[in-house]
């Protein structure tokens, strides 16, 4: 029987001539695996369908065999197109996609984590520029883990971590709002670097 969720494209890569790996994120399937046959061919039902954070319902078959699962249908939602011509935006979105698949099980449910990389790919798209949201995500994404920093023994300044902290309590309305020094933001950055790290992720 065939199974039925919603879920942003993660990557996507070639598995034949003919077919691709799709790779989903889920709130209620977690991340999961699935291959869409004939998807490469000209008149595939899954033309234009397939593509990098695209929002999709998606219907798929488990396998016996493997975690690769058999796409049936997809019906896009959304598409966010106005940022796929900016690299720069492209490339912090794949680290930040990178740091879920790290941190992850496959198939496990993640509604919060979910959702809150929706609103980050809406609040792109919708050309709200943030520079400073691959930090957000990173501090965000580590709460909502239950791994959020003690940041009163991080060693960084009483400022920056206070930014920290207001990253972790404001929705993303509230942190447009927010302006970190560069000098704030160059500390934090390093310090979610040597975290992550520390975390074996």
């Amino acid at each position: 029987m065939d199974e039925q969720t919603i879920g942003v494209i993660l990557r996507v890569f070639p598995l034949t001539e003919t077919s691709v790996v799709v790779h989903w994120f889920s709130p209620e399937k977690g991340r999961i695996a699935t291959v869409a046959k004939g998807a490469r061919r000209p008149k595939s039902n899954f033309q234009g369908k397939i593509d990098l954070f695209h929002i999709a319902e998606f219907s798929f078959r488990r396998s016996r065999r493997s975690d690769l699962h058999i796409l049936r249908e997809i019906e896009l939602k959304e598409t966010f197109s106005n940022f796929r011509k900016n690299i720069d935006l492209i490339e912090g979105l794949n680290e930040i996609v990178k740091l879920i698949v790290r941190s992850t099980e496959e198939e496990t449910p993640l509604p919060d984590e979910y959702l809150m990389f929706v609103e980050l790919l809406r609040l792109i798209n919708n050309k709200r520029n943030v520079g400073h949201w691959p930090v957000i995500f990173k501090i965000k994404f580590l709460s909502i883990q239950g791994v959020e920093p003690d940041w009163q023994q991080s060693g960084l300044d009483p400022g920056t971590q206070s930014v920290a902290r207001n990253m972790v309590a404001s929705d993303w309305s509230n942190l447009m709002k927010l302006k970190p020094s560069n000098f704030q933001l160059g500390r934090l950055s390093k310090f979610l670097e040597d975290f992550v790290q520390y975390q074996n992720w």
